[in-house]
């Protein structure tokens, strides 16, 4: 067992029970600075963690090229040549070099006009929502899910709705549930693929029968791809734009994930809309209007866009799913060994896993949250509380980690004697 040895509280944490916010009371003697004595093991982060960031390769490259290639412009002497010089620069053409990425997967060609530039794919959510939002609007978003949405709707008094994706099923849509929440006043569902926080990726007939029901509703679909093509199941990644004819899908995107650049806050919003369904002069104008106003990703990230796209290797890709698929597997593995932990389908891509929680196999722990604290204060693991996410008493396993230290901190999980302690054995 793993003692933390500085004192140390951690404050009360917020719960949602349908749709009011309740305290929890939570232990008052540890926090992250407490269990530093020992080497913590995070894997409850978004961004992988996985060892791909080489300094020799491309991306970091054509990075370090283009931030010293705008630190020379800057330095000119001549304001107004200096001025002009950093604008043309910061119009190299990622717009145009987005749009043949995306379009390589689609039965339509997309136009760089299509494209906006996003800090990170947070912004693009935003965006998103915002184009969105009316009085009385509503969203329909997955559960479990990703929790930015419900803040963004919040903002802009959007009201979400919530459809229940299905374990048992390989994570798919409820559609019943989603033709029985919308109505008049449902302008969006969100579709997560890479699935983010379960690892599905939903099959081309799965993500006909999506979009046949957005159809049948007239709303968008909001496709949340930031995991795009981080696929190594048997299903092969559909991007949601292959239906844009048939419904308008606003496609959301980052680098941040498939070239392992977390922090780089590089995304994208694009209208794959070929029948101009949603598309129009007062749609495209307001988004205009949004991005004069919030600001995009640094200029040097922005610049080096374009080569970093045509120059990555396909066996860097490739590269990026071996490691996902051997780390996933052996969380899958480490999880049957650990009793009180059920993994109910085996992830497919993304970078992270629901696991259901077995409350009732535990000693003096109440629920996921209750857990999550006692599992970091005595075996210096963090986990993600399913609560988090929309499911009480599961977690989220990131598995987009240096494989060692992930099955340090799954046998520190079954060899531990608290909160793994098993009430039979107790």
């Amino acid at each position: 067992m793993h003692n933390p040895t500085a004192e140390s509280f951690f404050p009360s944490a917020n719960q949602m029970d349908n749709g009011v916010v309740k305290m929890i009371e939570t232990p008052t003697n540890v926090t992250i600075k407490g269990i530093l004595g020992i080497r913590y093991i995070n894997i409850s982060l978004d961004g992988p963690t996985i060892p791909q960031c080489d300094p020799n390769s491309v991306v970091w490259k054509v990075w370090y090229e283009r931030r010293n290639d705008l630190q020379q412009l800057e330095r000119k002497t001549d304001e107004e040549d200096g001025l002009f010089a950093v604008v043309t620069y910061m119009s190299s053409g990622q717009n145009s070099a987005i749009c043949e990425y995306l379009s390589i997967n689609l039965p339509y060609k997309l136009s760089p006009d299509d494209v906006y530039i996003t800090a990170g794919c947070t912004q693009a959510i935003e965006v998103a929502i915002s184009l969105l939002a009316s009085p009385n609007a509503n969203i329909l978003v997955p559960r479990p899910g990703f929790p930015i949405y419900e803040l963004c709707a919040a903002f802009r008094n959007v009201e979400i709705r919530h459809f229940d994706l299905l374990p048992e099923n390989g994570w798919e849509v409820d559609l019943d549930a989603v033709n029985a929440l919308a109505d008049q006043n449902t302008v969006a569902i969100v579709i997560i693929n890479p699935g983010n926080p379960c690892g599905n990726v939903y099959s081309y007939h799965h993500l006909k029968k999506i979009a046949e029901t957005a159809k049948k509703h007239k709303i968008v679909v909001i496709a949340d791809e930031v995991y795009g093509h981080l696929a190594f199941g048997s299903n092969p990644f559909v991007p949601m734009g292959v239906f844009g004819s048939m419904v308008p899908v606003l496609t959301l995107g980052s680098m941040s994930k498939r070239w392992i650049v977390p922090g780089w806050r590089l995304g994208w919003f694009v209208m794959t809309d070929p029948n101009a369904i949603f598309k129009n002069a007062k749609t495209v104008d307001r988004l205009k209007k949004y991005f004069d106003i919030c600001g995009g990703p640094a200029t040097f990230i922005q610049a080096a866009v374009p080569q970093i796209i045509k120059e990555t290797s396909e066996a860097f890709f490739t590269r990026t799913l071996s490691i996902l698929k051997h780390t996933s597997d052996l969380c899958v593995k480490k999880i049957k060994d650990i009793p009180c932990l059920t993994c109910p389908t085996k992830p497919q891509g993304s970078m992270a896993m629901m696991v259901k929680l077995n409350i009732s196999l535990l000693k003096d722990v109440k629920d996921d949250i209750d857990f999550c604290f006692k599992l970091a204060k005595e075996e210096s693991v963090i986990l993600l509380p399913g609560l988090t996410v929309g499911l009480k008493n599961w977690v989220r396993i990131t598995f987009a980690a240096e494989p060692s230290s992930l099955e340090e901190a799954l046998e520190r999980m079954n060899a531990g004697s608290m909160p793994l302690r098993n009430k039979a054995l107790a």
